[in-house]
């Protein structure tokens, strides 16, 4: 079976805080591999995290990024094609639009969608169209 983790259960696993459901969050994904489950992180799930290791536990973007990719090579451990593609760009942690507003962009193209932003950023990123 897949499972889809919520933030909380992908901040208890990447940080050990706190403690007591860390463990439990960590042991529920053991028996979880043990039994053949696998586990979906979602690209909301991605950005909430990302966001919360910087604000809540005083991480950097480098940090936080690099934390979301380690941890996306777990076993079993699951992430959309749009995480991929964003968190592989060459330092991510310093490119402007960022990490989220990539993952935002690719999936609205893999809809087929064209994204409309007001950051004049977006210029540099494929069917986006900027409001000025």
């Amino acid at each position: 079976m897949t499972f889809g983790l919520d933030t909380s259960v992908v901040l208890r696993l990447l940080t050990g805080q706190p403690q007591e459901l860390a463990v439990h969050a960590l042991a529920r994904y053991q028996e979880g591999i043990a039994n053949g489950d696998s586990f979906y992180v979602s690209d909301v799930v991605a950005s909430e995290a990302y966001y919360a290791i910087q604000h809540h536990y005083g991480k950097t973007k480098e940090e936080a990024l690099s934390a979301l990719k380690d941890f996306s090579s777990g076993e079993g451990i699951s992430f959309s094609q749009n995480f991929a593609a964003s968190i592989n760009t060459p330092n991510i942690h310093k490119v402007n639009p960022g990490f989220v507003d990539r993952m935002l962009a690719s999936g609205y193209r893999e809809q087929g969608q064209i994204t409309l932003s007001c950051e004049k950023s977006f210029r540099r990123l494929a069917d986006t169209e900027v409001i000025s």
